[in-house]
Formats: structure tokens, C-alpha cells, sequence
């Protein structure tokens, strides 16, 4: 099958698209994954594998291991954020709000944008029925934050068949599940054209460190390495870099450090804007609207 959401395109035929301000050509987009593993649960992923081989309930270390993004990692990137002053959006497990609603809190006051990202940290393939699970997500984070959730990201950027078409007709403005390209795209959908916006599997935390087991460097390195292919391209039209996280990989203290050089590295730039993602959404949609008959 090909691509039954978005029509190929090569990047150097897209048209020139203007900044979201003057001059300002590479969008950052920090992303931080704030995710629900369920103590009495097989954990979604592994650091340590069970002795022998063997996996047993409960998974103390593993769960360890991200509890302790949570209550470590986490206020490390809040602080990191917050002392540049720097926007950014969380992809949230929903009943992250129950379960550590202090981090919720704080999240809410520092002004980042909650995007969806399933219950717990479950596939949306694993769920019984798939509209139930968005439903709650989407309402429980309304009713906390007051306000609609416009984004999402699968757990695991996971998704169904029919995953696009349901977030679509429940309001939600753009996904970030398809890694295609370093600029927003219009997908179809049943109920209409809907935003494919950048994300990043190459400087993502999580396939570097707890897939690859790279060098605590190496999301800083690939940041420098990417910039210089950026370098011509920025010439003549935009790019959107997106940094996604998670606080037990990036927020530990050996990989925080290469994190904080990250953004100075970037703010020290002057074609450099930090969005979020609603922000990114509503700037491509007044630039390049969606095809016709999308």
C-alpha cells in the first residue's frame, strides 16, 4: 500500500514557506513525554532484563528506572525550560493528572501544551476500543487544563488504521505519529484534512539511549550534525527541529548536562525560534493551506 494519508512529495519541491517571524527559519520544538507505567503491569520497555531471562511482575528496577525521571529527571527539564524561558508541549499519559498530579501541576503553570498521548503507556493496537481510550484521554486532560487538547502522539506513535480519522473527528488539529518530513504536511482523513506535524525518531532520547545505548553525548552531537545539513537549507525555506524527551533518559545526570548545551547552542542563534505545537499547527495552516480535496 502507499502512503493512504499523505501524497509523496519530495522536500526540494516544496514551495518556499515564510517564517513564522522575520528571519527566524528553524523552529525548535521541545517535546517532553510524560508517561504512566503501571507498577503491576509488564513494563513497556526494559533497561535491565529479568534474572535468567525471566520477567516477572513486579518489575521493580525497570519501573525504578522511569519512576525515577519522574521524580528526579523531570524537574530537571522543568528548570532547564523555565530558566530560559522556553515554550514547550507535553505528550502526556492522561492519568499521568491522577497518578503524579504535582508534575501535572507544574507543567500547567509553566504554560506547556498538553498534547495527547493514550491512558498509560499502551498502544493504541493493544486497546479493547480504540475511541473509548482517546475519549478519556482528550477529556481528562480538558477538564484539568480548561482548555482543547490539539495534538497527539501514540504511545509508541502508535496507531491504527483508523487512528487519524477518529482524533479528527474529536477536534484534534495535528499528530505527530508520522516521522516524513522536517516541515509540516497536510494528511487526509474522513472528516477532513488534518496536520501531520515534524517529529523525531533520529534525535529522540528514547531510540538513543534506551534502544541504542549511545554515548551520553550523543543527542548534542547529532543536534551539531544536523544543523549542518540544516545550514543550506535554511536558505530557502524553513525547518523544524523537534527534541523529544523523556525524563528518566535525557533528565539523568550524565545526558542533563549535553541537554543544557543543546539549547544554548540554539538560543545563541539568531534564525532560531522555540514553538509549540499548536503554535507550529496554526503557523503552517496560515501559510500553506491544504490541498484541494483533502
Amino acid at each position: 500500500m502507499s502512503n493512504p494519508r499523505i501524497p509523496y512529495q519530495m522536500a526540494s519541491d516544496r514551495a518556499p514557506l515564510p517564517p513564522p517571524k522575520p528571519n527566524k527559519r528553524l523552529i525548535v520544538h521541545v517535546v517532553v513525554n510524560v508517561e504512566y507505567w503501571p507498577f503491576e503491569q509488564p513494563m513497556p520497555r526494559k533497561l535491565l532484563p529479568g534474572p535468567h531471562g525471566n520477567d516477572k511482575i513486579p518489575d521493580v528496577p525497570n519501573y525504578s528506572w522511569v519512576e525515577y525521571g519522574m521524580r528526579t529527571g523531570f524537574p530537571r527539564i522543568v528548570r532547564a525550560m523555565e530558566q530560559r524561558g522556553l515554550p514547550a508541549s507535553t505528550t502526556i499519559n492522561a492519568s499521568v493528572i491522577d497518578v503524579y498530579p504535582r508534575a501535572a501541576e507544574v507543567m500547567l503553570k509553566a504554560g506547556w501544551e498538553f498534547m495527547g498521548h493514550g491512558w498509560t503507556q499502551k498502544a493504541l493496537q493493544s486497546e479493547p476500543d480504540e475511541e473509548a481510550v482517546i475519549d478519556k484521554c482528550l477529556d481528562r486532560i480538558h477538564r484539568f487544563t480548561g482548555t482543547k487538547v490539539r495534538g497527539w502522539l501514540g504511545a509508541g506513535l502508535s496507531e491504527t488504521m483508523d487512528t487519524p480519522d477518529v482524533l479528527k473527528s474529536r477536534g484534534v488539529d495535528y499528530v505527530c505519529d508520522w516521522v516524513i518530513d522536517d516541515l509540516p504536511t497536510w494528511m487526509r482523513t474522513k472528516h477532513g484534512p488534518m496536520i501531520a506535524a515534524p517529529y523525531s525518531l533520529d534525535l529522540n532520547d528514547g531510540p538513543l539511549w534506551a534502544g541504542l545505548g549511545m554515548p551520553s553525548n550523543e543527542q548534542h552531537e547529532r543536534v551539531v550534525w544536523t544543523l549542518e545539513t540544516f545550514e543550506e537549507e535554511l536558505k530557502t525555506n524553513c525547518r523544524v527541529m523537534v527534541l523529544p524527551l523523556h525524563p528518566h533518559l535525557v533528565g539523568v545526570p550524565h545526558r542533563m548536562n549535553w541537554f543544557n548545551r543543546i539549547l544554548d547552542m540554539l538560543l545563541k542563534r539568531d534564525d532560531t525560534v522555540f514553538m509549540n505545537g499548536g503554535q507550529i499547527a496554526d503557523w503552517y495552516a496560515s501559510v500553506e493551506p491544504p490541498p484541494a480535496g483533502f
